[in-house]
């Protein structure tokens, strides 16, 4: 891979990267055409990242087929698709780590403690890997992508980190590759966090601006649903991460619920309408 991004940077190509860990879906589709239009090159990587995964959590059944894989990089027009083996990645005497020291203290970073110590170091490594001049992340993983771009600026990192908006199903959950998790019951319990942020998004286009009614309104429509236990519902500085108390300019609100066995988060910005 660091030989074919060096022949494509001689030869003056522009290379768009997208990071994944596979089991593709519309949201990466979405990346990937973006990509496509930002870059000479585009090169999407897939790899199961251990070291951002708790003990608890479903690495080991994290879901994977590569040759579905290709079949959907191909049908964007991705150039070149880098899937390297953990060994390649994580050598036995592998002690390095990027991390971030404010931004993980928030949201996810409570309760999946070295989550993002991983993705921070996995992410760097891609980056040195690939060499990109441009990388695509999608909005969803919000905070994942926040301690991107601040951690390219902090390291002084020639790369441009480019947000797309989530993308979602018809029925408004966002798209992600544990929702095959879901049974039936549950996914329909799901898309109660979709309907939590846009229940926010009116309560305070209709004046609503104190976050702790606002994140009671959306904990009690997500708690009305069954199989649902709350992780939180936090409304935040969009750029620090830090909870506000009001919602006096843009704010995030974020989520993070498990549905049954499945952990899924969203978020929406919330806005006051002008005056």
């Amino acid at each position: 891979m660091q030989q074919e991004s060096k022949r494509l940077l001689q030869a003056g190509k522009t290379i768009a990267f997208v990071p994944t860990m596979g089991w593709l879906h519309e949201g990466h589709l979405a990346l990937m055409r973006e990509g496509r239009r930002l870059g000479d090159t585009l090169i999407v990587s897939i790899f199961v990242n251990p070291t951002q995964f708790g003990p608890a959590e479903d690495f080991q059944t994290y879901p994977k087929d590569l040759d579905r894989d290709l079949n959907l990089a191909n049908s964007v027009g991705v150039d070149v698709i880098f899937a390297p083996e953990i060994g390649a990645m994580y050598d036995k005497a592998f002690q390095t780590h990027v991390d971030l020291e404010m931004l993980p203290r928030h949201l996810c970073g409570l309760s999946r403690p070295g989550h993002f110590r991983g993705v921070a170091t996995v992410v760097t490594k891609l980056f040195n890997i690939v060499r990109p001049h441009v990388a695509i992340f999608g909005e969803k993983d919000y905070q994942q992508l926040a301690i991107i771009r601040r951690m390219v600026h902090d390291l002084s990192l020639n790369i441009r980190v480019v947000g797309v908006p989530t993308v979602r199903e018809s029925d408004g959950l966002a798209m992600s590759s544990r929702n095959t998790y879901l049974s039936e019951d549950e996914r329909r319990s799901a898309q109660s966090l979709f309907h939590s942020l846009k229940q926010a998004q009116e309560n305070v286009a209709e004046g609503i601006r104190d976050a702790e009614e606002l994140i009671r309104g959306a904990s009690e429509l997500i708690g009305s649903h069954p199989h649902v236990k709350i992780d939180y519902v936090s409304i935040c500085d969009p750029e620090t991460l830090e909870d506000v108390d009001r919602v006096e300019g843009a704010a995030l609100m974020a989520l993070a619920v498990r549905v049954g066995k499945t952990r899924l988060i969203d978020n929406a910005i919330l806005k006051p309408i002008a005056d």
